[in-house]
């Protein structure tokens, strides 16, 4: 499986070109045993993504497969550390994601991405720019109630407190929108489902793609 080349698009840099190396997906394939994939975790705050995403590589490392997670508050302190929460740079946060995600793909690496990611557009964008087969969408599904009570950072708690005061917050869920995957490849219900059965999921959904052996998991 091969991924994409990066698609024209406008840019401030000039007389640059795209060097092709001389290693092969087959000999990555040798190496890792994994072909090309972006696990890619959306869902409100608190619902269980970045848990999930965790225990995900654990199981994957366990089964001898490599897998690196890119979570969102992790990203911000170093790569987006320059970004807010307005649209615009909420966006150009996941065009980043994406493209590291796809770095780690090219590397046969796995790469779990967390993240809220609240705009369908933003994600198709990712989505794009993977081979459509490694690209994997899990909705993270919680109701908004079950994930102001678990706020584990008190980030809802806050949020309401300054809405109320009349100050626009930007928050997902609240004064922001989340626009929910029509058709994810993965659609767990985490008021419902352990992280166990949770990561069970997606592990099928990984064999059932041939990215990783079914023995292997």
């Amino acid at each position: 499986m091969v991924l994409k080349k990066p698609a024209e698009m406008s840019q401030k840099s000039t007389d640059i070109t795209w060097h092709a190396g001389s290693v092969t997906p087959a000999d990555r394939h040798k190496i890792t045993g994994n072909q090309p994939c972006v696990v890619w975790l959306t869902g409100l705050s608190g619902c269980g993504k970045s848990t999930i995403a965790m225990a995900l590589e654990s199981a994957l490392i366990r089964a001898a497969h490599l897998a690196f997670v890119l979570d969102g508050d992790n990203l911000r302190h170093g790569l987006n550390r320059d970004l807010g929460f307005s649209e615009a740079d909420r966006t150009e946060n996941i065009r980043r994601v994406g493209e590291v995600a796809k770095l780690l793909a090219d590397a046969h690496i796995i790469a779990i991405c967390s993240f809220i990611s609240p705009y369908r557009a933003d994600r198709a964008g990712v989505r794009r720019r993977i081979e459509p087969s490694a690209f994997i969408e899990v909705f993270v599904d919680a109701p908004l109630s079950v994930c102001e009570a678990r706020d584990p950072k008190d980030l809802y708690k806050k949020a309401r407190a300054n809405i109320a005061a009349g100050n626009a917050m930007s928050f997902t869920g609240l004064d922001a929108p989340y626009e929910a995957p029509s058709n994810p490849e993965v659609h767990l219900k985490t008021a419902e489902q352990s992280v166990e059965a949770s990561v069970a999921a997606i592990m099928s959904v990984l064999v059932d793609r041939r990215v990783i052996s079914g023995a292997g998991a």
